[in-house]
């Protein structure tokens, strides 16, 4: 079993459809035969090409790439989390049902989380039972809303919300740090992306918040947690020597990685050793991040061709993980 739980989909909204989120700023979709543009009011945001919205040729993509079944999450640049409620509530209802219609084409390999508006808890806890109820299999969220982390109140009751209505939640780091200081060469993706990532975990290990979230939780981190793995000896350095570090942290930030999991998508070998090392074999699960240009171009075959992966080890993260996680 070959199952990618890690990639991205777009719906052919158009400007009009978009303006009723925001005439400025609303993400929209401009096609010319297999080839797009995501747009962002009358700017352009990013090229695509027809495996993001044609599901006949996504079908294609995951038989070219010997999946069995993938699931889809919405481009974050849709979340749409700075606009009023009740311009977001309705945009993310449109999306979410945009992308059932989307999974039609062949339901039993296609799968999708949906979005919600997590300005309002309310509204998000409600759109996430709603969305399980209509055949997603989990939600999507950013990071950060603001400046609120995933320590923050709100983001503890829509967590502790999920746990207790069974709907998995993937989290993608979304509107980056760095600014003027990461003008060129993709460095907002490259460098913030990944910190962004590490900081919403640490976020919930240092605040205390994962003693206050059911461990029920089924919760995974993109592009492989970002820079946690890496970094994770300097985290517990620190616990043991620095008490401001662990005021609201009873117990060593490593004894946490029980409580979440991460996908694959680190594109090295070595890195995926050392990933699979700190969180264990049963808590990584295949991520492609397609179809974007800094996916997984042969999806699962950083995994597959491991040199040091047992057996094992490969047909967990490959497929049983998120069979597992996402109720398969």
């Amino acid at each position: 079993m070959k199952i990618d739980m890690h990639s991205h989909f777009f719906p052919t909204i158009n400007q009009a459809e978009a303006a009723r989120l925001s005439r400025d700023r609303g993400p929209w979709l401009h096609t010319s035969g297999r080839t797009g543009q995501i747009m962002i009011g009358d700017k352009p945001f990013r090229p695509v090409h027809d495996v993001l919205w044609d599901m006949n040729r996504r079908i294609e993509h995951l038989d070219e790439q010997n999946l069995d079944a993938q699931i889809m999450c919405a481009t974050p640049v849709m979340f749409a989390y700075d606009a009023p409620i009740e311009r977001a509530l309705p945009w993310a209802q449109l999306m979410n049902d945009r992308a059932l219609e989307m999974t039609a084409v062949a339901p039993d390999r296609l799968k999708v989380l949906a979005q919600v508006p997590l300005q309002d808890i309310d509204a998000a806890c409600r759109e996430a039972s709603r969305a399980k109820a209509a055949g997603h299999v989990g939600v999507q969220i950013g990071n950060h809303v603001g400046n609120q982390d995933l320590d923050h109140e709100g983001l503890v009751t829509f967590f502790t919300h999920c746990a207790l209505d069974g709907i998995p939640v993937l989290v993608h780091p979304w509107d980056m740090m760095g600014g003027e200081r990461m003008r060129k060469w993709m460095l907002p993706w490259l460098v913030a992306m990944p910190a962004e990532t590490q900081l919403g975990i640490l976020s919930l290990i240092l605040s205390g918040a994962f003693e206050r979230i059911p461990a029920s939780l089924r919760l995974c981190f993109a592009h492989g947690g970002g820079g946690f793995a890496f970094l994770l000896g300097r985290v517990d350095n620190a616990w043991k020597h620095r008490d401001i570090v662990r005021e609201d942290c009873p117990e060593l930030p490593s004894s946490y990685v029980k409580r979440f999991f991460v996908d694959s998508a680190v594109f090295d070998p070595r890195s995926l050793k050392l990933l699979v090392d700190v969180m264990g074999s049963d808590r990584v699960m295949l991520g492609s991040d397609s179809p974007f240009p800094l996916g997984e171009q042969r999806i699962g075959s950083g995994v597959i061709e491991h040199p040091e992966l047992t057996p094992q080890s490969k047909s967990l993260i490959l497929g049983s993980n998120a069979q597992a996680f996402f109720g398969l």
